[in-house]
């Protein structure tokens, strides 16, 4: 099956389809990773944060398939924005996976307290000596974006953001197509919350597909590439069947008018002390 991709300002190609690997650790991780490969998966999402990294490069290592024809994305943690943390955490990284480049690295959540111009200087850098071959963001509202456009030399090529049925957030949206920024759904289904949806439900009914298949075809016909996660290889390999089959007009209607404006993770306060931030008083 030929996976649809979106071009990248580099020339590179983003598959349509990524698989996701937020909270999945140790065995669980190389597990779920090597059944997404399997599957079809050429296109894999971590960050530093998910503390998985170093598990994902083993499976690599081992799996039978060349670096070439992976797409591997991963993220600097908020606390780590400085210039010399920028750096410091892409290598560290690269170890980690067991790979010379990183395909997509991001900037995993903004950082008030860091200057974003440091940062980016940092990612330039990285893809000047060609550790990472695209910049990105990850939950940049439109604000926060537009100024990461405004001081980086490097094109910003994704920003990953919390999109499914129940929070479509069209103004970010329109903002990231007016700027040729591709957008990434973190969380598609909703953390499995828009499973309960009615429309949700009955469409999966009448095109006799999950629920998780339904929402994943919508953000795909919504030009927006997906990364659903999944421990169980049955589910990762119904996840990836979407391209041989598609909703009507009316259907994905009916789905752009389930939006709700209800995160399920990017909610406006954070933890400034955790340590993801780590951001001390």
């Amino acid at each position: 099956m030929t996976v649809p991709t979106k071009t990248l300002p580099s020339g590179d190609e983003l598959p349509t389809i990524g698989f996701g690997t937020w909270e999945l650790e140790g065995e669980t991780v190389k597990a779920s990773v090597e059944a997404a490969l399997e599957a079809g998966y050429t296109h894999i999402d971590t960050a530093e944060g998910y503390m998985n990294e170093e598990e994902i490069g083993e499976v690599l290592a081992d799996a039978d398939v060349d670096r070439d024809d992976l797409f591997l994305t991963s993220k600097v943690l908020a606390k780590n924005l400085h210039y010399d943390d920028v750096i410091a955490s892409c290598k560290e990284s690269l170890e980690k996976l067991g790979t010379d480049y990183l395909d997509l690295y991001l900037i995993h959540w903004p950082n008030p307290a860091i200057s974003l111009r440091e940062t980016m200087h940092a990612m330039e850098r990285l893809h000047e000596e060609g550790l990472v071959r695209n910049v990105g963001v990850s939950n940049f509202s439109a604000y926060q974006l537009s100024a990461a456009h405004h001081v980086s030399d490097v094109p910003i090529a994704v920003n990953q953001i919390e999109f499914h049925p129940w929070l479509q957030r069209p103004d970010l949206v329109d903002y990231c197509r007016e700027t040729d920024t591709v957008i990434e759904a973190a969380a598609p289904l909703g953390r499995t919350d828009v499973f309960g949806d009615e429309a949700v439900q009955e469409l999966a009914e009448e095109y006799d597909k999950l629920p998780a298949q339904i929402v994943l075809r919508w953000a795909v016909d919504r030009d927006v590439v997906v990364l659903p996660r999944s421990t169980s290889p049955a589910h990762i390999e119904e996840n990836f069947d979407l391209f041989d089959w598609e909703l009507s007009d009316d259907d994905r209607q009916r789905l752009d008018e389930r939006d709700r404006n209800r995160p399920v993770y990017d909610t406006p306060a954070r933890d400034w002390d955790d340590e993801v931030w780590g951001i001390p008083e």
